[in-house]
């Protein structure tokens, strides 16, 4: 099997590194959709829509919240931001454990990374589940979704806080975005008052983001966990929670030929660590450990549904 990861990892770096050049004469690059697991070629002097923006930004509910527990698990109940009935006729239930999930660009509140993630903490334990349907802006352009990111983020942040003055703790709120959901979730929870008990990040996206204030950031939330794992094309490299998990260095996943496959093992890492908490990390000296493989501290668990988590550092997984 050595010649079939040598030859894994020359198409990656080839690709990437086609990529990179493309991006750095400013013409374009490619960024994978949540929606169809498919290559999107983005312009980076596309138009941005500004006024679909502006129409989000006025109605809060152009955005769908869709309930899921254990009575439902398939079937979505409809909650309406500031309508307390669409709430109190639903079965989600204050004291117990909501976890919100919020897709990337060109998903909707149906696509595979919701029902496993959805799936996953259904079977782990009896929580509400609210997915984060932002479907109608993230099929606009890439630029159009990304910089439409703060204006989602304020609208999450928003039903947040409303759901807690309708008596949801801050201390019971897990959120979970993936890709340009990853950046959507920190906006989410600094809009919130960084009061959110847990964010993860599943490799928040990168084109663009390096050197934008309104990316990810540790004080997003309580406590803020990320899980990079396609560094060198399509997420976010640098730490940038509390606690950030590097599997296999960060790159190139098991099992995947191309940096798309790597990109969407964030959300299925996570599923599977909620299902199986299996995934047992080294904590590393520094972020230069991680890529020499020689991480050697004490064991942490990367992903699961524990709220509760509180170690800070960064940290490798090794999966074969």
């Amino acid at each position: 099997m050595q010649w079939f990861t040598l030859l894994a990892s020359v198409m990656s770096v080839c690709i990437a590194d086609d990529i990179k050049e493309k991006y750095k004469g400013g013409k374009f690059f490619y960024f994978p959709g949540d929606g169809d697991n498919k290559l999107h070629r983005v312009d980076i002097h596309e138009p941005v829509n500004y006024n679909v923006i502006k129409a989000y930004a006025r109605d809060p509910n152009n955005n769908g919240y869709l309930l899921y527990t254990r009575s439902h698990p398939k079937v979505a109940v409809p909650l309406i931001y500031d309508d307390v009935k669409s709430v109190l006729n639903s079965d989600l239930e204050m004291n117990k454990t909501t976890v919100i999930l919020v897709h990337g660009w060109l998903g909707n509140g149906d696509n595979l990374m919701n029902r496993l993630l959805t799936e996953a903490f259904l079977e782990n334990d009896d929580v509400n589940i609210i997915v984060f349907d932002w479907s109608r802006l993230a099929n606009q352009n890439y630029l159009t979704a990304k910089r439409a990111v703060v204006t989602l983020g304020k609208a999450l942040g928003l039903f947040i806080k409303w759901l807690t003055s309708l008596g949801v703790p801050y201390d019971n709120i897990h959120i979970v975005g993936f890709s340009l959901g990853g950046h959507i979730v920190g906006n989410a929870g600094r809009n919130a008052g960084s009061s959110v008990k847990r964010i993860t990040a599943l490799d928040p996206a990168s084109p663009l983001w390096n050197n934008d204030e309104n990316c990810l950031r540790k004080t997003d939330a309580q406590y803020v966990e990320v899980i990079h794992t396609n560094t060198n094309m399509y997420g976010y490299e640098q730490p940038c929670g509390h606690a950030d998990f590097y599997p296999n260095g960060g790159s190139l996943m098991p099992g995947c030929l191309l940096n798309i496959c790597s990109h969407s093992k964030a959300y299925q890492y996570m599923a599977d660590s909620v299902k199986y908490n299996n995934f047992h990390a080294n904590e590393c000296k520094d972020f230069s450990d991680v890529k020499r493989n020689t991480c050697s501290g004490d064991i942490y668990p990367m992903g699961n549904s524990d709220l509760n988590k509180s170690r800070w550092g960064i940290f490798r997984v090794n999966r074969k």
